[in-house]
Order: structure tokens, then C-alpha cells, then sequence
């Protein structure tokens, strides 16, 4: 599972020539970053429920990450309209969770003063960027 490898061993696995990990679960992975960032935003904002739709849209894009891998190679190996379907469900997914995660880390920033307002940006443009090329990624496998 790509989410127990330590960064330095993703970095590697995904610099491979192989058909996996690739962008999609790079995508996954900078969106769970954004969620991460969101959560220390929440935190800082004191907004506890903040911080649990953060923390879960992690745990589901780490998850994404996986399945992303998953899903391609199941597709390399048999190309049909179920294995093409989920090439471009997961991707979608992604998107749609970088997008609800650009959109709590924007309502956070609105209330932080503090040099973390700086996390909550980064948070932003991580999940604004995931989603857009998740969204890439969907149409690309449309083809």
C-alpha cells in the first residue's frame, strides 16, 4: 500500500518506469496534503467539526492513492469498459474531494490572523491544483 511507504520511498517508487504509482496517486497524495494542512488550519480556528471532515477527506485520499494504483493496473492488464470505468471513477473522486477541501480551507483562511493563514493557503492551491489535474487525469482516461 502506497500510503505506509515513507516519502523518500514513494518519491522513488513513483520516479520508476512503471505503470504505477504515476500522477494519480501523486494527485491523491497532494490532495491529502491539502486536507493536512486544512486539519492544522481547523485546529488553529478551533473548529472541531473542521477538523474531522479534514482529517477524514486524509484518510480517504491516501486511500484514493491506493486505489488509483490499483485500478490502472487492473486496467493494463484488461482492458474493458469496467477496468476503463474505474480509471475515471477514481480520479473523479479525487477531484471531488480536493475540490470540498479547497472550499473548508478557504472558509478557514477567512477566519485566521496568524502566520497560519499561510497554511491555509498553501491548503487551497494544493486541492484547487489535485482537482484540476484529477479532473485532467479523468478526461484523459475518457479516451
Amino acid at each position: 500500500m502506497l500510503n505506509e511507504l515513507q516519502v523518500g520511498e514513494f518519491l522513488a517508487a513513483l520516479g520508476e518506469k512503471t505503470p504505477s504509482p504515476a500522477s494519480g496517486a501523486a494527485t491523491a497524495l497532494t490532495g491529502a496534503l491539502a486536507a493536512g494542512l486544512a486539519e492544522l488550519a481547523a485546529r488553529f480556528v478551533g473548529d472541531d467539526e473542521a477538523v474531522m471532515k479534514a482529517k477524514a477527506a486524509v484518510g480517504r485520499l491516501l486511500e484514493l492513492a491506493d486505489e488509483d494504483s490499483a485500478a490502472y493496473g487492473a486496467f493494463m492488464a484488461d482492458r474493458t469498459d469496467a477496468t476503463r470505468a474505474r480509471i475515471i471513477a477514481v480520479p473523479e473522486e479525487i477531484a471531488a474531494n480536493s475540490e470540498e477541501i479547497a472550499v473548508l480551507a478557504e472558509s478557514l483562511r477567512a477566519r485566521l490572523s496568524s502566520s497560519v493563514a499561510g497554511d491555509a493557503e498553501a491548503s487551497i492551491e494544493l486541492a484547487q491544483t489535485a482537482a484540476r489535474v484529477a479532473r485532467r487525469l479523468a478526461d484523459l482516461n475518457r479516451a
